[in-house]
């Protein structure tokens, strides 16, 4: 008869391993849409999967079967896959600490500064082959189409997107007055073409900026509660491998009480010895 301990652990990690299939559903379905600006959550999304697939197949083998190896790798992956999921955690916790739109006098939507945001999102951003994929990403979800129809009034009561407000138009700042360009460098970087607008703008990487940062903080609270069902798990795989070990070298009850073997301490023949001289003389 299984334990407690090994019956939760092989549903919990039943269920998990259901959960892995639309993960990895999910980062292949990305992986073939042009649609999407966070394509570099395919490979995370990917691994992720994957991992939590193994480790759960291992854990519910090991503890639905009894079978001790299975359950010690499981243990061991699990540590590690706990900490580098702590780690991932405090680190978009980081990342995503810096950021946020400015206030437009006058306006709904909000702009955005490229200055604002953490230097390792920057870095990125500032990759020419990353914004190359960025920017044709964008290009293809047509996002800016979305509010070319739009009236100058609407420019003042409507609400836009962080990737509008810093792609699909130049800073509200900007002047174009007799030829004279005024308000910034990214008002020279503006272009009416459909294929340029301000997709070179710092506001427009600033935009994607805000949208991954927004991404990624809710990414952290799945993380958080991810992390805590992990632990979870590994608590109740420890209490299944002690059981699983138990019962693949079972003892008799009255084995507690039994007298184990011990070794004499240095004087105990000596003592003997003695005695039985003693004994002899008298």
């Amino acid at each position: 008869m299984y334990r407690f301990s090994n019956t939760v652990i092989g549903v919990l990690n039943l269920l998990t391993l259901l959960a892995s299939i639309p993960i990895i559903g999910t980062a292949l379905y990305k992986a073939r849409s042009s649609t999407t600006c966070e394509n570099f959550l395919q490979t995370p999304l990917l691994v992720i999967g994957f991992i939590i697939l193994l480790v759960s197949l291992a854990g519910f083998i090991g503890a639905c079967f009894n079978v001790a190896w299975a359950l010690w790798v499981y243990l061991v992956v699990m540590i590690f896959l706990i900490a580098a999921l702590m780690g991932l955690t405090l680190f978009g916790l980081v990342v995503t600490s810096q950021g946020g739109g400015r206030e437009v006098p006058g306006r709904v939507y909000k702009e955005y500064r490229l200055g604002d945001y953490h230097p390792w999102l920057r870095e990125r951003v500032r990759d020419p082959e990353y914004w190359n994929s960025i920017r044709s990403c964008i290009l293809s979800s047509k996002t800016c189409l979305k509010i070319e129809s739009w009236t100058t009034l609407d420019y003042f009561q409507r609400d836009m997107t962080s990737v509008q407000s810093g792609c699909c138009k130049p800073p509200t700042a900007c002047t174009y007055e007799a030829g004279v360009i005024d308000g910034g460098e990214d008002c020279y970087r503006w272009n009416n073409g459909v294929g340029m607008l301000c997709y070179e703008c710092d506001a427009c990487k600033a935009g994607v900026l805000e949208e991954i940062r927004l991404d990624w903080k809710k990414l952290s609270v799945v993380n958080i509660l991810v992390l805590v069902l992990l632990i979870a798990v590994y608590a109740a795989g420890c209490c299944a491998f002690h059981n699983t070990r138990h019962a693949a070298h079972p003892y008799h009850p009255s084995d507690d009480n039994r007298m184990t073997k011990v070794r004499p301490r240095w004087d105990y023949y000596w003592w003997r010895w003695w005695h039985e001289k003693k004994e002899q003389l008298y």
